[in-house]
């Protein structure tokens, strides 16, 4: 499902104002070889983990929004385009035997004819390119491939450039779309969970020593096996087998709260009047929507030792211990803050949700095409993404190297075109309802970044400017008020 925050970080990059690098193949490929590489080294030393980059030399492209042009010069202006860089190789140039400037054409030509071929080709078909688009009026959003390409002095120049540009499509009768507007008022029973999970990590727990069996509110220290009972048979040559057994759960020291509202009821029911030392065994039936995938709709039979009765204690709600928790006045001034940050906090996980719902309603009605380049460029952002946090779960660069880097862009197709289609449903919407971001608040959210990246705040929009994201960065924050403004106004 396409989500707003992946969709607001969704950058499509177009290939304007470009300058063509030509390869001697007469195709023009994004990126080169050098660029893959050098693409490849950075991933790896900005996120520590490395992947293979599998670019084609001619990138796949949408049938339905591309676009082939024939371009060509004529042969005065090719020898022109010749003359001026070998003139300029001339005045450069130094060779032994040769005064400065009075190297003879001939010699420039057959010393340097690779580099004055390659200096001709990136000015008089990137100029000649760009002609041709501003006659044409057309927008790459792809690097061009070029083939048929024909240059040689004193005559035509000639090639072929093929590029995808933008889909065009209306986004009339958008606001038709229902959208149920989620009920986020916080609970006195979700606020009490909040406030009891912060108390819980100040908690002290003690052994009690007494004789006596365990009671309700009481938090038994045990250790378990449990083995998983098959669901099923296979059908062999030797007749019905039993399907290959599951691993043993195992446990140790762990701590149960007897009667507790997160303890199952199996549970409950064997440790209740249950002593230190005594054996218990039982079985569990656990429900199909478990939250562990592995015991879901599973049967579990478990033998338990009860090692020990503990008591855990609350801390007292005190002005010392609103003084641990932060800078607050009083534990009733913590209490007040802790119900705002819980009550936005759900507000902000229920909107988004149905925000998210209201993306999918927003694909399912909108049907276009989508530029191959930006599914590309979004499925590379997602695997990203991916591989970091394996990077911060610890995984090592070599383990990376090993995985199945095809196979991973696959399953990450799907996604990557809806969230595609939604930003730019978004960016049609946010020029549909003069959506703008303003300087002032484009400011504040860089000063944000520079107080959460701790970077002196010249210095990132320094960084950021040079590498592009400053505008990345301004879609976002477009993309994220037009979904809140959109959602506001079809939300009931």
């Amino acid at each position: 499902m396409a989500t707003t925050r992946d969709v607001a970080k969704a950058h499509f990059s177009s290939p304007e104002g470009m300058i063509l690098t030509v390869n001697e193949t007469t195709e023009l490929t994004a990126p080169t070889e050098a660029l893959a590489d050098e693409h490849a080294a950075a991933h790896q030393g900005e996120h520590a983990h490395t992947h293979d980059h599998v670019h084609n030399a001619s990138p796949a492209m949408n049938p339905a929004l591309t676009k082939e042009i024939s371009v060509e010069a004529d042969a005065d202006e090719v020898t022109r385009s010749f003359r001026k860089v070998i003139k300029r190789y001339q005045t450069q140039a130094r060779i032994p035997g040769f005064r400065a400037g009075k190297v003879p054409e001939s010699l420039i030509r057959s010393k340097f004819n690779k580099e004055l071929r390659q200096e001709v080709l990136e000015s008089l078909v990137t100029n000649r390119f760009r002609q041709a688009l501003e006659q044409q009026n057309l927008q790459p959003i792809s690097e061009p491939q070029l083939t048929n390409l024909l240059l040689q002095d004193g005559q035509p120049l000639r090639f072929t450039a093929t590029f995808e540009v933008r889909p065009e499509f209306e986004i009339s009768g958008y606001e038709d779309l229902t959208v149920k507007r989620p009920d986020v008022e916080l609970t006195d029973a979700e606020y009490k969970a909040e406030l009891d999970r912060v108390l819980d990590g100040f908690s002290t727990v003690e052994t009690v020593e007494e004789d006596r069996p365990l009671v309700e509110g009481d938090w038994a220290e045990i250790e378990f096996k449990g083995d998983v009972k098959a669901l099923a048979e296979t059908v062999g040559e030797d007749g019905a087998q039993s399907a290959e057994p599951m691993e043993p759960i195992v446990g140790q020291d762990v701590l149960v709260e007897v009667g507790g509202a997160n303890t199952l009821p199996a549970f409950n029911d064997a440790l209740k009047g249950a002593k230190p030392g005594q054996e218990l065994g039982f079985e569990v039936d656990y429900p199909k929507e478990f939250g562990e995938p592995r015991l879901a709709g599973q049967t579990v039979a478990y033998a338990v030792t009860v090692k020990a009765i503990k008591r855990k204690s609350l801390p007292e709600r005190d002005a010392d211990l609103a003084k641990q928790l932060g800078s607050y006045e009083s534990f009733e001034d913590f209490e007040g803050k802790l119900r705002e940050m819980a009550s936005q906090r759900k507000k902000e996980a229920l909107q988004g949700r149905a925000k998210d719902e209201m993306l999918e309603q927003l694909i399912a009605r909108f049907e276009f095409p989508v530029p191959e380049a930006f599914v590309q460029q979004q499925i590379e952002a997602r695997l990203d993404r991916g591989l970091r946090a394996l990077a911060q779960q610890g995984m090592q660069a070599d383990e990376m190297r090993k995985l199945d880097f095809a196979r991973l862009r696959d399953a990450q197709r799907d996604q990557a075109i809806n969230e595609v289609k939604a930003s730019m449903i978004l960016d049609k919407l946010a020029e549909k309802e003069q959506v703008e971001i303003s300087d002032a608040d484009f400011d504040r959210e860089l000063l944000l970044l520079s107080i959460q990246s701790r970077e002196p705040l010249e210095t990132l929009r320094d960084r950021l400017s040079k590498d592009g994201s400053l505008e990345r960065i301004r879609e976002q924050m477009r993309r994220e008020r037009t979904g809140s403004i959109v959602f506001e106004k079809l939300a009931s």
